[in-house]
């Protein structure tokens, strides 16, 4: 039987993504983000509010990287879901991780992460529920470690993790449960 929970957000897995950018200054500021994901064949969106420091950033360069954090930057990845830049200006330095300038947009690569696409911003979206911010993908960035031997991502080895909204955890995913669009394909049979 189940139960009535009324109006929640409630879809299991949400992604952990971190939105990199550079502050005025040229100080990394990364932000996990839950709230977005892939849009179309070379686009994301991003949900977020308007007085996240990372909108400030985004307004002023048009560009960021969208990276996959995997379950060795838990702690750092969380840290930067809770500090805020508006009120941290040593928020990314404070974790010890690494970022270098993208080759191809106006943002940092953090190292640490094994996934990163470099994004250009092309539209802010006022909507009822908040800001939307739609990026086109320029490039994807991965590290070797993630990659099988034809270099295609293996997601088994990005170590990604998932936020649990119902109970504010994070959980580790890879392991693989089926093939997509072969799984199901005897049930077009009947």
């Amino acid at each position: 039987m189940k139960k009535d929970l009324g109006v929640h957000p409630f879809l299991y897995p949400m992604p952990t993504y971190m939105i990199g950018t550079y502050n005025e200054d040229g100080t990394v500021d990364e932000m996990m983000m839950a709230w977005g994901g892939i849009c179309a064949e070379n686009m994301v969106a991003l949900n977020l509010e308007a007085d996240h420091k990372t909108v400030a950033n985004l307004k002023a360069r048009m560009a960021f990287t969208l990276a996959v954090p995997g379950t060795d930057t838990i702690r750092e990845s969380d840290f930067f879901g809770i500090a805020s830049s508006n009120k941290m200006a040593d928020k990314f330095e404070r974790t010890g991780l690494h970022a270098e300038k993208s080759a191809r947009v106006d943002a940092p690569v953090v190292a640490e992460y094994p996934l990163t696409l470099e994004c250009k911003v092309t539209e802010f979206q006022d909507q009822p529920y908040g800001l939307r911010v739609l990026g086109e993908i320029v490039n994807v960035l991965a590290d070797e470690k993630v990659l099988d031997e034809k270099g295609r991502i293996d997601a088994a080895k990005l170590n990604a993790f998932a936020f649990d909204q119902m109970r504010n955890g994070y959980y580790a995913m890879g392991e693989k449960a089926g093939q997509a669009w072969h799984a199901g394909a005897d049930l077009m049979k009947k």
